[in-house]
């Protein structure tokens, strides 16, 4: 395993973060700050309470995985396909870095970004509304279980992607309706009993349901059913990678 090139692409990836604050990482806090301001005022003032939980403090764990979902896909895509637009990527192909090392490097850059900005986004919502997390390992879990998958789903897409359209084609017309109907800002018990159980094709429910349960010991599917669906998606994912390592498919420019 070459550590100082996974480390290389790592460190670049995040400098490049560093160069675009503004949209990497401010950008996306502020915009979810809106949705806080917005849902919870306008929807907040209509429901006070869903399941014991005030509106405001149950939106938060569904507000911080859309964050998390979003940047973590967008990210990993956007870094791993921009170097083949620009043709630098040849400068990674002609280095002594196995598809694996990069891999780890970019996806590893993706999720720690979206990490970031989903402790800020945390932080931020203490401002607005107290919190309480009664299983905070739990909470880890789900968080990072996420980022990585969905950093994995990114770099999948930015390999695939041959263009920008379709570079936002996933995260704008499949993964954020996804997170805005599985239940980022209401539960599904809400919905009529043939829309429940609709709902629950919608793999992204069950992670937002077990970030939720780690805030407040509720949720709208069990624990463990959450934690199976998140690992399912996950090594998913990573069997994609594999197709992709064992076919020999090999970045261009």
């Amino acid at each position: 395993m070459n550590f100082h090139a996974i480390k290389s692409i790592y460190v670049f990836e995040m400098a490049r973060t560093m160069r675009t604050l503004m949209q990497s990482i401010v950008s996306p806090v502020i915009s979810t700050s809106l949705y806080f301001v917005v849902f919870g005022a306008a929807i907040g003032s209509r429901i006070t309470e869903v399941d014991g939980v005030s509106y405001g403090a149950f939106i938060v764990p569904g507000l911080i995985m859309l964050s998390l979902m979003t940047q973590s896909l967008s990210n990993a895509s956007f870094g791993i396909y921009f170097p083949q637009f620009t043709g630098t990527i040849y400068e990674i192909l002609s280095a002594p870095v196995s598809f694996l090392e990069i891999t780890i490097a970019f996806v590893g850059a993706a999720a720690t970004k979206a990490i970031l900005v989903g402790v800020i986004i945390f932080a931020t919502a203490a401002f607005f509304v107290p919190l309480e997390v009664q299983h905070p390992g739990w909470m880890v879990t789900f968080f990072l279980l996420t980022a990585i998958t969905f950093a994995l789903l990114g770099f999948i897409i930015g390999i695939w992607a041959d263009n920008f359209e379709k570079l936002q084609f996933v995260p704008l017309l499949i993964v954020t309706p996804l997170a805005f109907l599985g239940g980022s800002f209401y539960s599904i018990t809400m919905l009529p009993p043939i829309w429940q159980k609709v709902t629950l094709l919608n793999p992204v429910v069950y992670l937002i349901s077990g970030f939720r349960w780690s805030f407040y010991g509720q949720a709208d599917v069990s624990l463990w059913l959450s934690l199976a669906m998140t690992l399912l998606f996950l090594f998913a994912c990573l069997g994609v990678i594999w197709w992709i390592f064992k076919t020999g498919y090999k970045l261009k420019a």
